[in-house]
Order: structure tokens, then C-alpha cells, then sequence
């Protein structure tokens, strides 16, 4: 697949793809590897690279587009998919949020921190803060476990609990707090920890 992708930049599309996949070892590992990698394993390439690049954001869009385009909650399937492509394959970690206004529907989706390869600090203070300015009266935190293993930590669960504690006297809802990895991705409140 991801040579017949690489296939309108040149004729070494194959090679190409079989190096990637080689280091990275999946399409979506490729895809979502930092360009800074893909130009280590391609060397001179970097027309593929920005290619490469292309493919990400146009793949995103469509994910993002489709889960976000109604109400949030009407299509969780979406929305994990979305975060779990845009996130899963990360080098270090990242927590992203969702706010939402009172139909369920996207006011905004931000990356508000990017960590280390093991840590991406949560401050309450300051999603409680954004959530206020943009209006949102509901809230779906995600982030990504470079480990490739989903499994909530104790902080985890602690900050999340945090959150969605110091949301509600300003009727803000945590719905959520999705942890993806290359292995999966797990949701906080279907593991029962909200």
C-alpha cells in the first residue's frame, strides 16, 4: 500500500517503502513518524518526506472531518479512530483536548502539551481555564503512551479525576479521557476510573 502512495514521486517507490516499513513497521508507524525519522531512514529524499507529510495531513483531515462534523458523542468509534491515528504512533507524549459546547458539537481540538517519551504533565487549572474562554461546557481529554501500551498509570487516573473535579462547580463535563498506543487505546470511563 505504501509503495502504490509513494508510487507519483518517483520509481523507487517500492525501495522506499520497504525501508519505512522496515524501520517503522507498519503504514501508520510510517505515516506518523516525525519527518526528522522518515528523512534518516530515506536519506537525500525529501521529496518523499513532504510527501509523506501530505498523505498525514490528508488522512487526518478525513478522520478528523468525519468524527467531528456532528455531535461528538453520537459517533465515539469516529472519535477514537481520529485521536488514535492522530496520536498513537507519537514520539512523546501528548495530551490533547477536546471542548465541546452543549450539543456535544467541537468548539475546538488543541494539543496543550507535548511531553517526554514517558511524560505529559496535566494542569486542571488550565484546561478548566481554556474551557471557560472557548465556552465549552464539556471537555474529552486524550493522550497518547509512546510505550505502546494504553494501560492507565495511578496519575493517570489521579489527574484525570483532578480535572473533571475541578470542572464541575463551572458546569464543565469531563466525558472522557481516552489513552491511545500503538498496541490499542483504552477510555477512562469505560474502564469504570470516572
Amino acid at each position: 500500500m505504501l509503495g502504490e502512495l509513494l508510487r507519483p514521486i518517483g520509481p523507487g517507490a517500492a525501495g522506499w517503502a520497504d525501508r519505512l516499513i522496515g524501520e517503522f513497521g507498519s503504514l501508520g508507524a510510517a505515516l506518523a513518524a516525525p519527518p526528522a525519522a522518515q528523512q534518516r531512514v530515506l536519506g537525500e529524499e525529501q521529496r518523499v518526506v513532504a510527501w509523506l507529510a501530505t498523505l498525514r495531513s490528508a488522512m487526518l483531515h478525513a478522520l478528523r472531518r468525519e468524527a467531528l462534523q456532528g455531535p461528538v458523542l453520537g459517533d465515539s468509534d469516529a472519535v477514537t479512530d481520529y485521536l488514535f491515528a492522530a496520536m498513537a504512533h507519537e514520539p512523546v507524549e501528548q495530551l490533547r483536548v477536546l471542548y465541546l459546547n452543549t450539543r456535544n458539537r467541537l468548539l475546538l481540538d488543541e494539543t496543550v502539551i507535548e511531553g517526554s517519551v514517558n511524560v505529559a504533565p496535566i494542569y486542571p487549572r488550565e484546561i478548566v481555564r481554556r474551557s471557560l474562554e472557548v465556552g465549552a461546557t464539556a471537555l474529552i481529554l486524550a493522550h497518547n503512551h509512546p510505550s505502546g501500551d494504553p494501560k492507565p498509570s495511578r496519575e493517570d487516573v489521579r489527574l484525570t479525576r483532578l480535572v473533571a473535579t475541578a470542572g464541575e462547580p463551572l458546569d464543565i463535563r469531563l466525558h472522557d479521557h481516552v489513552i491511545v498506543a500503538r498496541s490499542g487505546w483504552i477510555s477512562l470511563r469505560a474502564a469504570g476510573y470516572l
